[in-house]
């Protein structure tokens, strides 16, 4: 009997696991006040490379059972500062939902009178409402509610044992990351929609198509494929993304974040007629 839904997803699991125990290497053994605090500083890219898996996880779980899946989602919960459930509440059955109406969106973009938000004001302020609109939408799916509380309560747990262990490495190591992890993936988002009001999915996405951002992210670059078949697993988005390539708009492009590009990062970028066609030819090819 296979442990994953689909093999690819075991590097990656591998991955996340490596980081946890590094984690708590630093945790259990650190004995001075600035070896946590530039740890808190060296992870910040790859949790936040790794907010990007527990989306994809959220949409489809990484294992065919429930046990495996729930303690990968503790892992996740103090790697990213997304919790059980969390994600699928609030952005699956809530953002895939409702991303094209701004009065419902969980991520909208828009402020009450209708004005776009700044990007540091739309961070902040989603950052802040992520879990009561995960609870919000929970209402409405008491099965994931329920999963989403009891898990909770037991992350809220674990952190405080870990608290009452050393309290200044539980928060250096794992509270405040979680926090910033959280932020930065509330702050990735805004990147994705800001801007764009229709009714079509292949206009309705800002998408990246820089090979390392999405070797990093688990494709999350392709973006308007994402939201077209949310359900589709991670590694078959290029295809997708390639068979929607002459209908996404030229200009709904963004250069990669921070590693990849230092200066211009997440800047709108347009395709030449060549890029798009080149996009195209690499759909027509995996479907041969």
């Amino acid at each position: 009997m296979t442990l994953f839904r689909h093999p690819r997803d075991r590097i990656p699991v591998l991955l996340f696991a490596c980081m946890f125990a590094l984690d708590l290497t630093v945790y259990f053994t650190a004995t001075n006040w600035w070896f946590p605090i530039l740890w808190l500083g060296l992870g910040v890219i790859p949790k936040g490379w790794i907010c990007a898996w527990n989306h994809h996880h959220q949409h489809v779980p990484m294992f065919r059972h429930t046990l495996p899946n729930r303690l990968l989602e503790v892992v996740f919960g103090f790697l990213t500062g997304v919790t059980s459930h969390a994600w699928f509440l609030h952005h699956v059955v809530g953002h895939h939902r409702n991303y094209l109406d701004q009065e419902k969106d969980e991520s909208r973009w828009k402020r009450r009178d209708g004005t776009t938000m700044g990007e540091l004001e739309y961070s902040f302020f989603n950052a802040l409402v992520a879990y009561p609109r995960a609870f919000k939408v929970g209402l409405q799916h008491p099965r994931a509610l329920r999963t989403f509380l009891v898990m909770g309560v037991l992350q809220v747990a674990l952190l405080g044992l870990l608290f009452w262990h050393n309290w200044y490495n539980a928060l250096c190591v794992f509270l405040l990351p979680m926090c910033v992890s959280l932020y930065v993936t509330v702050w990735a988002t805004y990147f994705h929609h800001t801007g764009l009001e229709t009714t079509e999915h292949s206009h309705a996405s800002y998408n990246i198509v820089h090979r390392g951002y999405n070797l990093m992210t688990g494709n999350l670059g392709y973006h308007a494929a994402h939201h077209a078949k949310h359900g589709l697993h991670w590694s078959q988005l290029p295809e997708l993304h390639a068979q929607m390539a002459k209908d996404i708009p030229p200009t709904l492009y963004r250069q990669a974040g921070i590693p990849f590009v230092w200066f211009g990062s997440g800047a709108k970028v347009e395709l030449s007629p060549s890029e798009v066609e080149a996009l195209a030819q690499y759909g027509r090819t995996a479907r041969t």
